[in-house]
């Protein structure tokens, strides 16, 4: 259901093209069997296969790598309408992307060359990690250390926190301490790309050293495993710092920062796609129930409802854009990324409240597609930033930007 079809006048024909695939693509496969999968908490695998075919893997991979070589519009544009299908397929790439988007502007040529082909095609998927179980917004307190051995490698050692991915990933591009004594926190951290065995809980090998415990409950955002790692003495390379040791080490938090700029666009994408099946299924379900007579989509409390409801998903999706073409642009976009990321992920929250409330005690149930929407959009106020941390940001750069 196209509500809002306008927006397909500022596209690109490559992006209409490749937006209407992925939309028929969330219709024919992930829409009939999300609930499915969410029902059992069980990962996609079928549906992450044909995104491979799909090339979704490699969408901003440049093409010397093997991937489509895309800018972060499209991609959001992508993000938004596989979020319509189900988050969580949209949660599978997201980590991935800000992997090779980490590679793509940070890392040497070496580290291009070895991980980037493989990640355009899906045969390796990436995961990144920030969160520890004592910390939340706050980075620049992180435990998770690396120490440089006789052999030149960095070991390891520290547990982290809701890792997306954590179990299936290949990669991770984790950020730890490597000099408690540097004069301001985050002047001390730097980024790894730590390998390891994809699907393993207990790694072997030159991996030994990291486990993944079993992933964990959570009210929504299911199929796709959120995760613990636990560092115990992995050995990690020194050419394995991203950027290589002369150009990237103790430079892992502004790289870290920079990439959550994107991922902020990201999740702001995903508040949209959420918000768009929920107007969707609103839209649908008030003109098929009828009350006094009539469907209740003739009510004018409903008609207010889906009026706002329609208004906020056109809002977020012009904000999401806007980040995303300023980030294309070259301009930084921090301020721009944290109101798209604020106000799409509470619209998201917003849409799905309504469409529930319009749903009445069928939205209860979970023969209603509405009900899983509602147990995942509260992942969006927290993921990349909370609403808080959100309006922090925007003030701050505010104020930094308009000085007097």
């Amino acid at each position: 259901m196209a509500v809002a079809a306008p927006q397909h006048s500022e596209m690109t024909d490559e992006q209409k093209a490749i937006t209407e695939m992925v939309h028929q693509f969330a219709d024919e496969q992930i829409l009939p069997n999300a609930e499915h999968y969410d029902h059992e908490d069980a990962f996609p695998e079928p549906i992450v296969e044909q995104m491979k075919e799909l090339g979704l893997f490699g969408v901003t991979i440049p093409e010397e790598y093997g991937g489509m070589g895309l800018d972060l519009t499209t991609y959001a544009m992508i993000v938004e309408e596989l979020s319509r299908g189900w988050i969580s397929i949209s949660g599978v790439i997201n980590t991935h992307f800000i992997g090779s988007y980490l590679l793509m502007k940070f890392g040497n040529e070496e580290q291009k060359q070895k991980y980037l082909p493989r990640m355009a095609t899906g045969e390796i998927r990436a995961a990144f990690s920030l969160s520890e179980p004592e910390l939340g917004s706050d980075v620049q307190a992180i435990k998770t250390n690396a120490k440089k051995i006789d052999d030149g490698s960095y070991e390891i050692n520290g547990q982290k926190m809701w890792v997306t991915n954590g179990l299936r990933s290949d990669l991770v591009f984790v950020l730890v301490k490597t000099d408690p004594n540097a004069q301001k926190a985050y002047q001390g951290m730097t980024c790894f790309i730590a390998e390891k065995e994809g699907g393993a809980h207990e790694n072997s090998g030159p991996y030994a050293g990291l486990t993944v415990p079993p992933q964990l409950r959570k009210m929504g955002y299911k199929g796709v495993e959120s995760t613990e790692l636990v560092f115990d003495g992995y050995r990690c390379p020194a050419e394995n710092v991203l950027g290589g040791e002369d150009a990237g080490l103790n430079k892992g938090f502004p790289q870290m920062m920079d990439a959550l700029e994107v991922g902020r666009v990201n999740v702001a994408a995903r508040g949209v796609g959420i918000a768009q099946r929920a107007l969707e299924l609103a839209l649908r379900y008030s003109q098929e129930r009828k009350t006094f007579g009539k469907p209740i989509a003739e009510h004018q409390a409903i008609q207010f409802k889906l009026a706002d409801m329609a208004t906020q998903v056109e809002a977020a999706r012009l904000l999401t854009m806007r980040a995303a073409r300023l980030k294309d642009a070259g301009v930084r976009s921090d301020l721009e990324a944290g109101m798209a990321k604020l106000f799409a992920s509470e619209a998201g929250r917003f849409c799905v409240e309504e469409s529930f409330r319009i749903h009445g005690g069928y939205g209860y149930s979970k023969e209603y597609e509405i009900e899983r929407l509602y147990r995942d959009a509260p992942l969006l106020l927290i993921g990349e930033g909370t609403s808080e941390i959100q309006r922090m940001v925007i003030g701050r750069k505010l104020l930094q930007r308009h000085k007097i």
